[in-house]
């Protein structure tokens, strides 16, 4: 195993939850590669650590989609398909459509500026060219949204399939030419929230992530 990754240690997290993140954090930054196997052994031995929180980091990185378990084989990380990215976005976009229409209804003074102040440290952080980060910022961004629902089981809904959708979020903040887009989608995000303009904001939202589709698309067929 040839990657070159570390134990990302940190004081208020347990163990398991350690290694979870620093091997997320592996593939999505491509330390470990697509089709990729995961060795239990070897994991354990470059972490320096035993192979039980490596089994529990694998199984939930499993759940995210982010590894297979294949038979007689074991565990390697998961390809990127055009097949699976279309089935998480149509999720995805069905969801947030509801969420920015009741969030026209719903948001709050409090978290409108939450919203704002999301959106200008997503677009500072872009400068940045730290694509993770960019990523956790624009997460951040859309769960403001999610919160203003005020429907938790809405909010429960997206937020099981948010890891489903991180993935996808860092393919598409690796393309530099999206960002000006990305920027100016969020902005008309705003101006639609704020002044209760629900079908407008449900199609922008549906252009964000269509646009995210067809970029992510193209990435994986130049690929092959």
């Amino acid at each position: 195993m040839e990657a070159n990754f570390q134990l990302n240690m940190n004081d208020y997290l347990p163990l398991r939850d350690v290694v979870f993140n620093t091997l997320r954090q592996a593939i999505l930054r491509g330390e470990l590669k697509p089709g990729e196997r995961l060795m239990e052994i070897q994991l354990a031995n470059k972490l320096g650590v035993s192979r039980t929180p490596i089994r529990e980091a694998i199984r939930k990185l499993e759940l995210e989609g982010l590894v297979l378990m294949i038979p007689r084989k074991g565990a390697e990380v998961a390809e990127i398909t055009e097949k699976n990215l279309r089935d998480v976005l149509e999720v995805r976009k069905a969801l947030e459509e509801l969420a920015v229409k009741l969030a026209c209804d719903r948001m709050t003074d409090e978290q409108m500026d939450k919203l704002k102040k999301a959106a200008k440290e997503f677009e500072e952080v872009l400068k940045t060219e730290d694509v993770t980060q960019a990523a956790e910022t624009d997460v951040k961004f859309h769960d403001v949204i999610f919160m203003a629902t005020d429907n938790q089981r809405l909010i429960q809904l997206l937020n099981n399939f948010r890891e489903q959708m991180y993935r996808y979020r860092v393919e598409y903040l690796k393309k530099k030419e999206f960002h000006s887009g990305l920027i100016a989608e969020h902005e008309e995000i705003i101006f639609c929230i704020q002044h209760a303009r629900k079908e407008e904001a449900a199609e922008v939202v549906c252009r964000h992530i269509d646009n995210q589709v067809e970029a992510v698309i193209d990435t994986i067929r130049t690929k092959k």
